[in-house]
């Protein structure tokens, strides 16, 4: 069975085929972010117009470079939410026309759920269930996975997430757009410990998140100064610090509550070395083991959108399918706990 997928979320355009018996074939990704830079943020009208020029000629792109024509896509996958609401209506409209035109089912995916499943196209991929850490620009979560369509919240951010703290941070130290890459260079040639940041919520007990202090007070540190190079490798590596501190302590602590072994993080954040690397050193001397997608499949991308339409449609499609072409809707807004678990569930991890 092949799937088509489609991700157009916010500001990158993502195309792929994924077959169910010999893996991801193709996958293709346009980003915005160098259009959207000069803006220091994503303009969704920008963004949407932009998914128009792009879809279609990545998708004739994947199917040359997998010797595939459309009429051997079995179904088509795309994200119905959440995210910018004119840049999902231009990928749910395209796939609901392909699926119309080539009588295949249209599967509506939600954007987290294809974070999430995308360490499961790594080799190796964990096993369920296990603690999942989504870590993006907009989301920051704990979540208790125990099959597919089954997940448990156990912690989010209460205000800004890791990655909008990233990008916060470096826009009050004069950086560019996105926010989290610049940090990350810059803080290998800093030095942690010339600034002195806090920790939000790192003792509170619970699973739960907050950056926005950070943010304050990485502006109460630039105030009234001008950085030069130097400082602004110092405070971006203290920055850095500040977040991967947070969230290793709280994925720890997940895996310690849950009484679960296997950690999965997912998410633009997840690319971060820093955090991985910390985050893998401290699980291994607790005896956890902690799995990562691809560095390719870490931003918004296709392949994770082929691969969790595939498993729906697998394991019969509960909850989010469409199975009428002609009808359907995106969600902007769209809590993850409102998923269903597919009919028959799904006990391993392909």
């Amino acid at each position: 069975m092949v799937v088509l997928g489609i991700e157009t979320s916010c500001d990158e355009t993502g195309v792929a085929l994924y077959d169910t018996e010999k893996g991801l074939l193709a996958h293709a990704l346009y980003s915005q972010v160098a259009m959207h830079a000069d803006y220091g943020g994503v303009v969704p009208e920008l963004a949407s117009r932009d998914h128009v020029r792009r879809l279609l000629p990545l998708t004739r792109q994947i199917l040359a470079q997998s010797g595939l024509a459309l009429p051997d896509v079995d179904a088509v996958a795309y994200t119905e939410g959440p995210g910018l609401a004119g840049a999902l209506l231009v990928g749910a409209s395209a796939a609901h026309g392909l699926a119309y035109a080539l009588e295949v089912p249209a599967i509506g995916v939600h954007h987290l759920e294809g974070h999430l499943l995308s360490p499961l196209l790594a080799d190796p991929a964990p096993e369920f269930p296990f603690v999942a850490l989504l870590v993006s620009g907009g989301h920051s979560q704990l979540m208790r996975v125990d099959r597919v369509g089954d997940y448990t919240l156990l912690g989010e951010t209460l205000d800004d997430a890791a990655g909008e703290a990233f990008d916060k941070s470096a826009k009050l130290m004069g950086l560019g757009y996105p926010g989290g890459p610049e940090i990350a260079r810059l803080a290998a040639a800093g030095t942690p410990g010339r600034y002195k940041l806090p920790r939000p919520m790192i003792n509170s007990g619970d699973l739960n998140f907050s950056f926005s202090g950070l943010k304050t007070a990485v502006l109460t540190a630039v105030r009234g100064q001008t950085l030069d190079d130097a400082a602004r490798a110092d405070l971006s590596a203290e920055v850095q610090a500040a977040i991967v501190d947070v969230l290793v302590s709280k994925s720890i602590a997940a895996l310690e509550q849950s009484d679960l072994t296997r950690l999965v993080v997912a998410g633009g954040v997840g690319a971060n070395r820093l955090l991985r690397d910390t985050l893998t050193s401290r699980a291994a001397r607790r005896g956890y083991s902690v799995y990562y997608p691809d560095l390719e499949f870490c931003t918004d991308n296709g392949a994770m959108i082929a691969f969790a339409g595939a498993l729906r449609l697998d394991q019969g499609v509960a909850g989010n399918a469409k199975a009428e072409p002609l009808g359907f809707c995106v969600r902007p807004r769209w809590d993850l706990a409102e998923l269903s678990p597919p009919v028959g569930g799904l006990s391993s991890a392909r």
